[in-house]
């Protein structure tokens, strides 16, 4: 006797043999003798009787097909199996409409989901079928049903969910000492030690491009210059002995010379030792610039993940104040601020300097000069960001000035924004160490929920309930993937899992991955909260005081709860200010499929990224700050400040550092700044101001406005969503 059925998606659900009873009429109303209830109440019953307690749908349906082939009307059967048929074909209309759009090269939100992928070339198509297809498998059998449920009613979307099933994790900030000094295997091949700073410079692009492949979000270097240092003197001590060579002299004692700055002088007036050093100077810094422009340029073409998608790397620097160090530092903004090809901007790496009180940050400061041209070429380039090491919250107890190792307690970014510092199970630090997986609210269709309370306060008080049951969501989600991605064998990532994640040192190829990964970190974003305000208040945060204290509240209130799921799961959860590219649009269109346009709330094409001012209300840079501020300790797991300027920026630098100056005076974490840079995508041709129809200098109209989407740079804005097109039209700029 059937007792529970189990339904596609995995639920288990009570027998009812109305449905029986139901399909079977269906099918007898569409033959020429019609209904024959008895004959449906005995088939009912021969299929209830004769079956195991639990059966799955498709089982009950092969019983019914063959108790009406064994009848007297088989011609019922037919019309039975042509329905299943049709029913089946339905199902997978979406996923062929999906298909068809990205054989078609179609420009759609799914074909435009990640502007750093093009899902026109045969590997990107490929990379868009695997993920269309994984998607369903992952709702119907690894999502617990009432987060399921959750994401159908628009409430909770589950980043990445394609990667899913690999058990594969978000990022990782690189600790490149190992494997430049140590090398690394990852079974196919294998590296030694770096020697010089050119092979230091690749190995950090295979490093880069290798956790790529094993990962499904990006990848970083914490310290990039404090890493690539010791190669710099490494390649002073072969230019002395390659002078050594010509001149049939030995210069070992000046192996060790102190050196007070890798700058290029003129040899004419040098003699004797001081020639030589300065010599080697000159053809160490000519090297050095060659190996970050090398680097650049491969973070800019090797391809990851099937040859569809540059890595998406992010590199940190500026507190390393060494001769060597400052070498590191002043030769990669050079080569950032030359170009790559024809003097384009380079995409990738984002670059963050790491700003420090001390370091580089004031006049008289060691790196104040390198801070200075970082803010110049951030003029021109758009990189480098700025991470502010003075925040509060991202000053580490242990960090001393005169500790050579010092990067350790420096917090470092992904460029997007993602943050990891803290730590519940291990060092507090951001090397070795990344973020699992992330999930984000959508705190704008929870808001439209309570539209229909008139009294505010109690409309308030109903949507902290529903946020608190879909934090809780969200928690258990995160804490399921969890349980499912710790299961992997450590020779799934041969080396994330033998080299770069924190403590992975004792792994064996065949233990799993559960006695590490908890060093990392699950975030919870959230996305619309100015639109969620308008729902609640009729007012956002940028233009109304008690909008603005509703909004910290709400924020707050997530950050004491998500600190709760901490100690209940024992992860190391943290909100997130969710980076929202593709999902920016696909929210909204559900949630304006259901409940109308709503002034304010769902009358654009896409909802404001986490807590940020709406890019399109006008306000000052000052003000947008002081909003804006508070969120950044609230979301430790991520965060980003933006400010839009009009204007050529590389007329004035100083910009870039008002910029910056906004962040010390507001405890904000990390900042960047927008302008406008039209670039000629046939000649190369590059300026500043209003977006041009057509180049000045070749005629050509294929003229791209290189502007950031979320955190990133772009190429061409062809790749963006529409969404996200919306959205860069709005924006307004912060005098």
């Amino acid at each position: 006797m059937i007792q529970t059925v189990v339904k596609r998606d995995g639920r288990v659900v009570g027998f009812n043999e109305e449905k029986i009873k139901t399909a079977i009429r269906k099918a007898m109303l569409q033959t020429e003798a019609g209904e024959d209830p008895a004959l449906v109440q005995q088939i009912t019953d021969r299929v209830s009787s004769r079956g195991q307690q639990q059966m799955t749908v498709e089982e009950i349906q092969d019983t019914i097909e063959m108790e009406l082939m064994n009848s007297p009307r088989k011609e019922v059967a037919r019309k039975y199996i042509a329905y299943r048929d049709q029913r089946s074909i339905a199902r997978k209309a979406k996923t062929r409409e999906i298909f068809l759009e990205i054989i078609e090269t179609k420009s759609n939100d799914v074909t435009r989901e990640n502007a750093n992928m093009n899902a026109d070339t045969p590997a990107g198509m490929m990379m868009k079928f695997a993920s269309e297809s994984t998607k369903p498998f992952v709702d119907d059998y690894l999502l617990p049903p009432e987060v399921k449920e959750a994401v159908r009613r628009n409430y909770l979307h589950v980043h990445d969910k394609d990667y899913y099933p690999t058990k594969s994790l978000t990022c990782v900030q690189h600790p490149l000492d190992k494997i430049l000094h140590g090398g690394f295997n990852v079974g196919h091949g294998e590296s030694r030690p770096a020697r010089r700073i050119e092979t230091a410079s690749m190995i950090s692009c295979i490093s880069l491009e290798t956790a790529q492949n094993e990962m499904h979000g990006g990848q970083a270097i914490p310290a990039f210059d404090f890493y690539l240092a010791p190669f710099v003197r490494k390649t002073f001590v072969e230019e002395i002995k390659v002078i050594e060579t010509f001149t049939g002299e030995c210069f070992d004692g000046l192996y060790d010379v102190p050196v007070e700055d890798y700058v290029t002088r003129p040899l004419a007036g040098l003699q004797g030792k001081e020639r030589v050093v300065q010599q080697a100077i000159n053809r160490t810094v000519n090297r050095v610039h060659q190996a970050m422009e090398a680097f650049i340029h491969n973070m800019n073409t090797i391809h990851s993940r099937g040859g569809n998608q540059v890595v998406f790397s992010s590199i940190n620097y500026g507190t390393d104040t060494s001769a060597e160090g400052r070498c590191v530092i002043r030769e990669i903004l050079n080569s950032t601020n030359e170009g790559v090809g024809g003097g384009g901007t380079a995409i990738f790496p984002i670059q963050i300097w790491k700003k420090k009180r001390g370091v580089s940050y004031l006049p008289g400061d060691r790196n104040h000069d390198l801070y200075r041209l970082a803010c110049k070429v951030s003029a021109r380039r758009f990189f480098p960001n700025f991470l502010n090491l003075d925040a509060t919250y991202n000053v580490h107890e242990e960090w001393r000035e005169d500790d050579p190792r010092r990067y350790l307690h420096e917090v470092a970014t992904m460029g997007c924004r993602t943050r990891v510092f803290e730590n519940r199970f291990g060092k507090k630090t951001s090397v070795g160490r990344g973020n699992l997986s992330f999930t984000t609210l959508n705190l704008v269709r929870v808001a439209i929920e309570c539209r229909c309370v008139d009294d505010e306060e109690r409309r308030v008080e109903i949507f902290y309930k529903k946020l608190d049951e879909i934090l809780e969501l969200a928690a258990l989600q995160l804490h399921h993937r969890f349980e499912f991605q710790k299961t992997a064998l450590a020779k799934q990532f041969p080396l994330l899992m033998s080299t770069l994640w924190e403590g992975c040192e004792g792994l064996r190829p065949g233990d799993t991955v559960e006695s590490v990964i908890n060093q990392g970190t699950l975030g919870i974003g959230f996305i619309g909260l100015a639109e969620a305000l308008v729902a609640l208040t009729g007012k956002h945060h940028g233009e109304d005081e008690r909008a603005r204290q509703l909004g910290l509240d709400i924020v707050t209130r997530m950050r004491d709860r998500v600190a709760s799921f901490c100690d209940r799961y024992a992860h190391n959860y943290s909100v997130l200010a969710t980076p929202a590219e593709g999902l920016a649009g696909k929210f909204t269109r559900r949630d304006r499929k259901e409940f109308g346009e709503i002034p304010g709330v769902t009358d654009r094409a896409y909802y404001t990224n986490s807590n940020h001012v709406p890019v399109y209300y006008k306000c000052s840079a000052h003000h947008k700050a002081r909003v804006e501020a508070p969120y950044h300790e609230l979301t430790r797991g991520g965060h980003i400040f933006y400010v839009e300027i009009d204007g050529d920026a590389t007329r004035n630098p100083e910009a870039i550092m008002t910029i910056v100056d906004l962040a010390d005076k507001y405890n904000m974490g990390y900042v960047s700044v927008n302008h406008n840079r039209n670039r000629c995508l046939d000649c190369g041709y590059e300026n500043a101001g209003d977006p041009l129809s057509e180049c000045p200098r070749c005629g050509s109209q294929r003229v791209d406005c290189l502007q950031r989407i979320t955190g990133y740079l772009v190429g061409t804005t062809d790749r963006w969503n529409n969404a996200k097109l919306a959205e860069l039209n709005d924006r307004v700029v912060h005098e």
